[in-house]
């Protein structure tokens, strides 16, 4: 129990709403941010204020940017043209750049389809892929090769996949899902049964 402060219990309220915070991990945070010089409190509010008054959605791929125009994966000429790498997240285009292997453009989902929730296609940005998608085809810009669907395996992201699938091969587009299945260094013996049946259906000729 923390002593009765109402404004140290207000933070640490607040703290713990965040996602992979509970409570015993939002009350360390409030106390070490009690305790931290003021300059480091200053930082942190400028820090927050500044996300919220300088990112913005980019209007093309609709991740992250604090760019007037495009973010720095749809502006940057170097990228390939002709694969598109959907996700559900911007935090997703992180986790694809640091493999180092796609050098394509992206387009984020933001979130994914989950009647459960009440999210369902109209919900996300399923509509201005299509858009985009088309725009592409009819003004004759460069081809569009592949569409590689980078969605969680779960329920879903399986049902996002299926939905996208279905409207992507309709415009006549290749349509890929990344691999899931036994990390590398895994042992099949800690493996559960859903993973290890991903990796049976993604095997590969050696």
């Amino acid at each position: 129990m923390i002593p009765h402060v109402p404004s140290l219990e207000k933070l640490v309220h607040e703290l713990s709403r965040l996602p992979g915070i509970g409570p015993k991990t939002a009350q360390r945070l409030a106390y070490f941010v009690l305790k931290s010089p003021k300059e480091f409190n200053d930082s942190l509010r400028a820090a927050l204020m500044a996300v919220k008054n300088d990112v913005k959605e980019c209007p093309q791929c609709f991740s992250y940017t604090e760019a007037e125009d495009l973010c720095h994966y749809c502006s940057d000429p170097s990228r390939h043209e002709d694969v598109l790498c959907v996700v559900e997240d911007p935090a997703d285009i992180s986790r694809v750049e640091i493999s180092g292997v796609f050098r394509g453009r992206y387009h984020v989902l933001q979130g994914a389809i989950s009647p459960l929730d009440g999210i369902g296609p109209e919900q996300l940005k399923i509509q201005a892929l299509l858009e985009r998608i088309d725009q592409r085809q009819n003004e004759g810009g460069p081809v569009l090769r592949e569409i590689i669907l980078a969605l969680d395996a779960d329920l879903e992201g399986d049902t996002t996949v299926l939905y996208l699938a279905q409207l992507l091969r309709k415009r006549g587009l290749q349509v890929t899902r990344i691999a899931h299945g036994v990390p590398i260094g895994g042992d099949i013996d800690y493996v559960d049964h859903r993973t290890l049946g991903r990796a049976i259906e993604n095997r590969v000729q050696l």
